[in-house]
């Protein structure tokens, strides 16, 4: 499923161009508002929810339905765009579905100089007040991620694209996007490789593991692709890639790479190491390394896990 997160400075016309854009589009916006006021009374009381309001860390409190309030959300995000395609305004979503082959993150600013004059037109604010507000605004999302997520608000490899507004209008960004958005969307609806693989084409493995693997995930139902992607972890000076990184298998309905590994402790070290580099280079991107005995163990809970999706 197609869908879209925006990330977006006070003052940079974000709100602005999300709204816009959803009506272009015929989009609903799931907002940290929305959330508050739809979803989160479910599972808080009126105190949790004023807590909610104005604390990152609140959400890592357990919510009414056991787990944290930011895992709560969390599935309920993805519940929402495993059905329909939507704006995601807000929330940690460039980080929740950080890889996810159908979404399109986008991150929307401006220079200081410009969205302080925005904010003086629009609060009608003494220009200190003004700078105090967006400065307490900037640290607010900035704490927001990372402390629910470990992240930096700001990394541009949390982007697809970062669209400043200090000379574009609202009208011309929402026609920039919507023309991005329908290209993605086009992208997101071609069919899953993993199904080309598993139901038209035999996979060649390259060790007899990784086809038991396979035959395991088919045993629980779980759809796999074998190797489909290469991430590039280190360069030279002249900006060559010397070293790259393909892990076996993606599991599409956890968003989850698995690489394989045997108990030899030479092997397991180089491969930590790569997927040391490839998280510190591609944040967000969930990697588990599976040694051969915990394969069944380790399907079990996936097995589960996508028996309470469903």
């Amino acid at each position: 499923m197609f869908f879209i997160t925006v990330s977006r400075q006070t003052g940079s016309l974000g709100s602005e161009i999300t709204q816009q854009l959803a009506q272009r589009l015929g989009l609903e916006v799931i907002s940290h508002d929305l959330v508050l006021n739809q979803w989160l009374p479910e599972v808080a009381n009126s105190h949790e929810l004023g807590m909610l309001a104005e604390s990152p860390r609140f959400h890592l409190n357990p919510s009414g339905e056991g787990s944290s309030f930011a895992d709560y959300i969390k599935k309920r995000l993805w519940e929402i765009v495993e059905k329909q395609s939507v704006i995601i305004l807000g929330l940690g979503a460039q980080v929740i579905f950080s890889g996810h082959p159908g979404a399109l993150h986008i991150r929307i600013i401006a220079s200081d100089s410009v969205r302080l004059d925005r904010v003086l037109e629009t609060h009608r604010l003494e220009k200190q007040d003004a700078e105090r507000f967006l400065e307490l605004s900037d640290r607010k999302h900035r704490r927001f991620i990372n402390t629910i997520y470990g992240k930096d608000w700001s990394d541009p490899g949390l982007y697809d694209l970062t669209l400043n507004t200090d000379k574009i209008g609202v009208d011309e960004a929402v026609a920039l996007l919507a023309n991005l958005a329908e290209v993605k969307k086009a992208a997101a609806a071609r069919p899953v490789i993993s199904e080309t693989l598993q139901e038209n084409k035999p996979v060649s493995f390259k060790h007899p593991s990784e086809e038991e693997f396979a035959k395991i995930l088919d045993m629980y139902s779980i759809t796999w692709e074998y190797e489909p992607r290469t991430f590039p972890i280190e360069w030279d000076a002249e900006g060559s890639i010397t070293k790259a990184f393909s892990p076996d298998f993606y599991l599409p309905h956890f968003d989850t790479y698995i690489e394989l590994t045997t108990m030899e402790q030479k092997y397991v070290s180089e491969k930590k190491k790569k997927v040391r580099l490839l998280k510190e280079l591609y944040p967000g991107t969930n990697i588990n390394i599976v040694f051969k005995d915990d394969f069944y163990s380790l399907l079990k809970r996936f097995g589960r896990e996508g028996a309470d999706k469903k």
